[in-house]
């Protein structure tokens, strides 16, 4: 279709809801193939419509309301005056080429056809994987977490140890994240932090050897734990392995080696970002500067420090001196 392939690259904020009584979600609406995909911030598509049948509730008006179909109940608000327009251009173009009565009943075949293909494709998945991430008990996410760890250490290297270190890495963990059983590892090498199932934060040396104090690693520490908040790890390890690797699972209780090992191949690439109010108010309760860990971010960094309140008090220590010491040994 030339008008979609002319908008394949447009996207825009909106507001969704996927029923009446939902509060509304800040989404990235784009184009797919056919469909206008509506995706969160950490590009996970959340539904997709398709576009031969999306209608909108409020001609003429902005922002725009559309939903996915006459008797459907989510609702898409778009104020991005681009967006709305290229969306009434596709609609427009695909309301000249609707079949008329006479072929009806090929049209109502192909639909269904459609509607099968694209339960398949789109709703199965993310059914799977919620399914998936809500029967895997404590036990079996703290083996994947495992077994997880072992294949990053054959990349990374070994986890860095020392007399005291765990100690102090337990000490921190606890003061960081109360109530939560987590724990930090330190790798030679790698990308600066991620996490694995289990409750496991993995974080890199240079945390430790290229800073003056903990502010670095305790920041780096909470900003995996909000990204553990945000999406379940088990779901993230089984979005990447796919549809075939998550049933596997299901049915057999083990996912395959491949997949695994390119979990832990991509596990520090692209993590996903967090919403700077969230990032700074764990910081503020945690009695962490946000610098150390706005510089790491480069530009992003500057909007981040430029939204930061100054700390009304001096700062409480996060560990005593010769805690930190010992962490900085640790890997040597």
């Amino acid at each position: 279709m030339t008008a979609l392939h002319k908008f394949q690259r447009l996207e825009s904020p909106g507001l969704w809801r996927d029923t009446p009584q939902a509060q509304r979600r800040d989404v990235i609406v784009s184009f797919g193939e056919n469909s206008l995909v509506i995706s969160d911030f950490n590009e996970i598509a959340l539904t997709h419509w398709s576009l031969a049948a999306v209608s909108r509730l409020n001609p003429g008006r902005m922002p725009a309301l559309y939903s996915p179909g006459e008797d459907a109940t989510e609702t898409l608000e778009i104020d991005d005056a681009t967006m709305v327009g290229a969306i009434e251009k596709i609609r427009a173009a695909l309301g000249r080429g609707r079949p008329r009565s006479g072929r009806l009943r090929q049209g109502t075949a192909a639909a269904a056809a459609l509607l099968v293909l694209g339960l398949a494709v789109f709703w199965l998945p993310g059914a799977l994987v919620r399914h998936a991430v809500g029967v895997v008990p404590p036990e079996i996410r703290a083996e994947i977490g495992q077994d997880l760890l072992r294949r990053v250490t054959v990349l990374h290297g070994p986890p860095c140890v020392s007399t005291g270190s765990s100690r102090a890495l337990t000490d921190l963990s606890a003061r960081l994240l109360p109530g939560k059983n987590t724990r930090l590892v330190v790798l030679p090498s790698g990308g600066v932090s991620a996490h694995l199932p289990g409750g496991m934060i993995l974080l890199n040396r240079a945390l430790i050897e290229e800073h003056e104090d903990a502010s670095a690693l305790a920041a780096h520490t909470l900003a995996e734990d909000l990204r553990i908040t945000r999406q379940d790890p088990l779901s993230r390890v089984l979005r990447h392995a796919g549809v075939l690797a998550t049933f596997r699972f299901l049915t057999t209780g083990a996912l395959p080696e491949s997949a695994l090992d390119a979990y832990a191949r991509d596990i520090f690439t692209a993590p996903a970002q967090l919403p700077a109010n969230q990032l700074l108010d764990r910081f503020a309760v945690a009695g962490v500067s946000p610098g150390p860990y706005a510089r790491s971010l480069g530009r992003k960094g500057a909007a981040l420090l430029s939204q930061a309140a100054p700390p009304a008090n001096a700062p409480v220590p996060l560990m005593p001196d010769g805690e930190w010491v010992r962490l900085q040994a640790m890997c040597n």
